[in-house]
């Protein structure tokens, strides 16, 4: 299948590289020996923008994307979080390609404004809208015509490639990496969590109450370097989501403390991540583990065994082209039930 992919391919980093979903989609794409295009809207419109001007930058992108799709013709594209793209640019793109099929995914979460509107943006433009959070939400976003599914944060072996589960010896004992913001709850949290654990291990925070964050090589290598690790979402009672750290943490074999609240427990058993009700349950879990090492590698070996052969790049993106082609499910996919026409 021909396949052109539209995501922020992050060239203009120079190799301080995130590893977002869409990177995985391509992995997923060049493993399942799919011919694919990429288009990186950002970087392409900065390119072609004359002195800065980002508007002439923008319209000549989405000019480009046309001119790509007619050459490459592919039978499916996916875009992602490409506010530089317009509507009037896949309306044409169809007009050329009548077969064409075209998704859009989403990985932000979307109890806030401004990512609902993303994705209702792209509602009459594309065949399928894929989102990082599952249940009842989605169906505001089913329009009759179109396919509204869930979709999970994927991994991919390429990037992945630590196994944490097998190592003893670590700079970290517990590792938060996030973006401190006025009114998030967890600042509060995090902050008695560590004032409660100060002295009984090593825990370290990156990005937040003025410690630097981390970015590519150094993202990956405080990963690396990591025993435990708190995944903490700004709100945690939305169905299946997760940003996608959640990959970079159990895909790396770190144990993972999850909230009890998001659902997880559909793919992931006790016996596969650290699930905690509140504070005080989350601090005797993370003081049990530092002392039970044996428990702890056997845990986070087993969830990352897991999280790689259910939500792997390739999988993930098989779901999603036989979900955008109303093709029959060539498995059974532990999240088919949250697909809504």
């Amino acid at each position: 299948m021909r396949i052109l992919m539209v995501d922020n391919m992050q060239l203009r980093q120079y190799g301080n590289l995130k590893m977002g979903p869409g990177r995985k989609l391509v992995c997923g794409a060049i493993r399942s020996n799919h011919r694919l295009a990429e288009f990186s809207d950002r970087d392409i419109a900065r390119y072609l923008a004359p002195f800065g001007i980002r508007q002439i930058g923008a319209k000549l992108a989405n000019q480009k994307l046309i001119q790509t799709a007619k050459n490459f013709k592919p039978d499916v594209l996916f875009i992602g979080h490409c506010d530089y793209i317009r509507n009037w640019a896949l309306d044409e793109i169809r007009a050329a390609l009548p077969g064409i099929r075209m998704a859009h995914f989403n990985i932000d979460p979307i109890w806030m404004d401004w990512h609902i509107q993303q994705i209702r943006e792209r509602l009459h433009s594309t065949d399928a809208i894929f989102v990082t959070t599952g249940g009842e939400p989605l169906k505001q976003f089913c329009t009759g015509k179109n396919v509204v599914a869930y979709m999970p944060n994927p991994s991919d072996p390429s990037m992945e490639v630590e196994d944490n589960s097998q190592k003893t010896a670590f700079a970290h004992d517990l590792l938060f990496c996030g973006k401190e913001i006025a009114g998030d709850d967890r600042n509060d949290f995090l902050r008695t969590l560590a004032s409660n654990l100060k002295g009984q291990l090593r825990f370290d925070i990156f990005g937040m109450f003025g410690n630097p964050p981390v970015w590519g090589a150094n993202y990956e290598r405080a990963l690396a370097e990591s025993k435990m690790a708190l995944n903490l979402n700004r709100k945690e009672e939305w169905p299946l989501y997760s940003s996608d750290r959640i990959a970079h943490l159990m895909g790396n074999g770190l144990l993972t403390f999850l909230s009890d609240r998001g659902s997880m427990q559909k793919f992931f058993s006790d016996r596969e991540a650290a699930f905690f009700h509140d504070l005080g349950d989350l601090q005797e879990k993370i003081l049990y583990f530092q002392a039970h090492d044996d428990e702890r590698r056997a845990v986070a070996a087993a969830g990352r065994a897991k999280y790689h052969r259910l939500f792997s790049g390739e999988r993930t993106l098989k779901f999603m082209l036989e979900t955008l082609l109303n093709e029959p499910y060539s498995e059974a996919y532990e999240w088919a039930d949250n697909v809504y026409r």
